[in-house]
């Protein structure tokens, strides 16, 4: 799997070059980072929600499209995947690999305030 991401990594990035006008995901990049985390949000709703509905392929589907989101906002964010596999090798020393780390593991102290996605209100619909 680190194969697929490392590749499509490796094309997220050349797209930050790319002619927004041809490439959605150079549209994406320069849409800036409020609008990568809602679409990456929007993924992860539609994976939970297939999920719950029993939607098998939906759930592939969708779940591809959250990780190509997220390897947009990794590029972003200048983080590569190399970064989250060397933190989840140090968590799989810890825990092993297919536990979470505790929230009160002594790290909470790095966790961060929720920040607004989009600056304009949204109006009530009726």
């Amino acid at each position: 799997m680190t194969d697929s991401l490392d590749r499509l990594y490796q094309q997220v990035l050349s797209a930050k070059n790319a002619d927004p006008s041809v490439s959605r995901t150079a549209r994406l990049l320069r849409a800036g980072r409020g609008k990568m985390a809602k679409k990456m949000a929007e993924e992860a709703v539609e994976v939970v929600i297939d999920a719950m509905n029993g939607d098998r392929h939906a759930v592939v589907r969708e779940s591809a499209d959250l990780l190509y989101n997220l390897v947009v906002l990794w590029v972003a964010s200048d983080l590569r995947p190399e970064d989250v596999w060397k933190e989840m090798r140090r968590r799989e020393e810890l825990m092993g690999i297919a536990e979470k780390l505790p929230k009160h593991s002594g790290e909470s102290n790095l966790r961060r305030k929720v920040v607004l996605l989009d600056a304009r209100r949204s109006r009530k619909r009726r």
